[in-house]
Formats: structure tokens, sequence, C-alpha cells
């Protein structure tokens, strides 16, 4: 039988890297390593010098990435990666062609985007290209809720001027999260996932379908009839934003308000031995035949909203959860920037390509612009080609691409990852996820 080759072009950082490689290993994949993102070179080549072999290069050099690829004419029959490395026409063509003795045959991504791959090109040669959607979710839905954290308690200005020896109180207080509305763009498994975390701290939680008919939708000659609620501003933006409105009255009085997540009853800790049999512990009967029973914030479905004009200008705090595709590049630009609502903050965990990013450094300049701060932690360009408008502005908050960088999220990718690609070297397609273009 034939053994199965694949180039890791990046690999698993840290005590993942070995893991990863027993899960490829045991699948009967032979294994090339590219060490250049490895720390420790030299002990790993101790450790797995007779399992696998060992390459050095660029991937983010195309004609490195190729040669590398398709070395001493043998080629790779799949090749992973991690970070988003490039795969586009040119390499497919010499990857896949008919040079090399093995013809690439899968692409394996540890995450969920595919953007980075020429899919079309892919497919025209052949190639599957397979992903983990869902492997980060509960880490990119953590991140996400940080990033809105920071930005509405203003965190970073105040640890900055605590280091710089000051003691310095709020001007205007901040709101609770349960004041502010979310507006979550892309209700998949990311989004979901965020909308169950803000349920729980009792943010009122909407969202816009990945719907390619909703994603353009008509744009309303004006953001709004109703009179928008302001969200506060970082104090450390250039300019005074308007302060938050006051929380929403109960929606009915005869029913009580849930508990929130904070509050409700914490998991006993494992009782001494006893004895005697514990006494049961009371339910309280509902207070009114007519009261729902409450949703678990988990399971809580955010509201829908038909178009991205009517979440933009209905939502506190915008949060973006699509794929990169031609349909969502330049999704978010300047019409769509002036639909917030005064005060707005905007989150991009998705992908820079969906915002202009241009448009929003212009946004976030402006003291006059209804948007008052932005996390972003995707960009245009990356990597070693990092550039962004962005820089250096105070109301943006600005992270490396590290969302969905947890331990959980990046071994479910890794292993998740190396069996996919196993089963369709195989000829075991079914069950796996597969991009297409």
């Amino acid at each position: 039988m034939e053994q199965f080759r694949v180039l890791l072009v990046d690999a698993a950082p840290g005590p993942l890297l070995g893991r990863e490689l027993e899960r490829l290993l045991g699948h009967g994949l032979a294994v090339t390593l590219n060490l250049r993102r490895v720390t420790d070179r030299a002990a790993v080549r101790a450790e797995w010098g007779d399992r696998v072999e060992f390459t050095d290069f660029d991937p983010f050099d195309e004609a490195a990435l190729l040669a590398g690829a398709v070395r001493d004419g043998l080629g790779h029959h799949a090749v992973k990666s991690r970070a988003g490395v490039p795969l586009r026409a040119a390499f497919l063509a010499g990857a896949a062609g008919p040079g090399p003795a093995h013809r690439l045959r899968v692409i394996g991504r540890a995450g969920a985007g595919t953007d980075h791959v020429d899919l079309a090109a892919a497919a025209r040669h052949g190639v599957a290209v397979t992903h983990t959607p869902g492997s980060n979710a509960d880490a990119v839905a953590e991140f996400a809720l940080a990033q809105l954290l920071t930005l509405t308690r203003d965190m970073r200005s105040y640890d900055a001027a605590a280091h710089r020896g000051e003691w310095r109180a709020p001007v205007a207080p901040p709101p609770e999260l349960s004041e502010l509305t979310l507006g979550i763009v892309g209700a998949g498994r990311i989004g979901l996932a965020l909308a169950g975390r803000a349920r729980a701290l009792g943010m009122d939680v909407q969202a816009l379908a990945r719907r390619r008919d909703t994603a353009r939708a008509p744009r309303p000659a004006r953001a709004s009839t109703s009179t928008p609620r302001p969200v506060p501003v970082p104090a450390s933006a250039s300019a005074p934003r308007p302060s938050p409105a006051l929380a929403r009255a109960s929606t009915s009085a005869s029913c009580p308000a849930p508990a929130p997540a904070s509050m409700s009853a914490p998991r006993p800790a494992p009782a001494l031995a006893s004895t005697q049999a514990p006494r049961p512990v009371p339910v309280p009967a509902s207070t009114s035949a007519s009261c729902p029973a409450p949703v678990p914030a988990s399971m809580a479905v955010p509201r829908p909203v038909p178009t991205l004009p009517e979440l933009l200008a209905t939502s506190d705090v915008v949060s973006l959860h699509l794929p990169l595709t031609p349909e969502t590049r330049g999704l978010i630009g300047r019409a769509e920037l002036a639909l917030m609502r005064p005060g707005a903050i905007l989150l991009n965990t998705a992908r820079g390509g969906i915002v202009d990013e241009q448009a929003l450094a212009d946004a976030l300049r402006d003291p006059a612009h209804p948007l008052a701060a932005a996390a972003v932690d995707t960009f245009e360009h990356e990597h070693a080609a990092f550039a962004s408008p962005l820089h250096g502005l105070p109301n943006a908050l600005l992270t490396p691409h590290i969302a969905g960088m947890t331990r959980g999220a990046m071994a479910t990718a890794a292993l998740r990852c190396a069996d996919h690609m196993a089963a369709l070297l195989a000829g075991r397609p079914d069950g796996i996820p597969v991009a297409t273009a």
C-alpha cells in the first residue's frame, strides 16, 4: 500500500506538536515537518528524527513554499497549514501538476477559514480542501466578549494611567452589558457561541444570518427613525461621545426576571461521607402560570434581523462572524459605518477584508462620527506584511489574529485536521468537511 506523504507547512506550537505528529503518524502517513516556526529545533530533531523528515523554509515566500512542497521531485500528497499561509494558483499548479512524483491531492487547514486557498484553482487541479469548522468557536466567542468588556470599561486607559501612578475615576459611569444591544453579523457556530455568552450576561442579542441575499440588502435613506441609544466611548478616544441610556424596563410586571447566570446556584462541592440520606432541596413553583420557563443562555437563539442596515442602526455593539468571500469582502465600508448608533462599537474577529480598514480608521479619527471604538483581530495584511491605517489610534484595540488560539481550540483543530486529511487520502470522504468555491 502506498504511504501518503504530508507536509506540515506550519507546525502546531509547543507540546501540541508532539500530539499532532503522533496523530499523523498513527494514520500511517509519512510526515515532513517544516521547522521554520518551531522554537526548539534541536529538541524536535532529537525526539522525532528517526520518524519524521525535516525541511526549513519561509512558508509565506511562494517560491520557497513550492520548492519545499515538491523538493527532490517527490512532492507531497497533502499539505497542512495553520496560520493561513497563502496557497494560490501558481502553487497549486506546481504542487498538483505533472512534475512531482506524488501530486498534491489534499490541503488541510487547522482552523475554520479557507480564504487563504484559491478554491477555484484547487478544484481545477483536483485538490480537496478540508478544514475544521467549529473547532475554535468557543475560543473566538470568549475573545470577542473580552474585546467588548475591554472597550466598554476602558480598561486599557485606566491600566496605562495606573502604571503612570495616576488615580483616575471615570468622568461618566459606563453602562452595564445588560443595557446594551449586541448585533451579530453571521449567526454561525461562533456567532451563536457569542450570543449564548452575551445573553447569559444580560445583553439583548440580535443577529443577521449568513445569507448572501441579505448581506447587501438595500440601504435605508436614514439610519433609524427612532432616537438612537448611545454607548460610552473609552476615555482614551479623541473626543467625548454620548453616555449610555438607562436600562430597559421589565417586559412584564407579573413575571419575575430570570436570574442572571452569575447569580444562579453554584455547583455544589463533593459532600463528605454521611450515613444520613440527603435532605431534598425544595424547588419553588412558578409565580405565574403565564410566565414562560427560562431558556438556558447557552441555548438562546438571537433575535433575527432582516438586513444589515437595520442591524447596524439598532445595535450598540456589532460583532462580525462571517467568512471572507466575494460577497462579504468590503461588507463594512463608509456607508455602513455611518449607519451605526452614536457611541457604537465594532468588533472584528472574522477576516480583515470584510471591513474597509481605511474607512474604519477615518471614522475613529472623526469626533463627530457615530462609531466610538473598534476592536480588530484580523487585518487585510497580516504576518510579515502586517500594516494597517488603524495603527496608533487610541480608540482601536488591535491584536494579531489570536482570537482562536487557546490550548483547547488549537488541539482540536490540529488533531481533527489530521484525521480529515487521512480520511480523504484513504478515499473515505463521508462526513469530512470540504470547502468549495
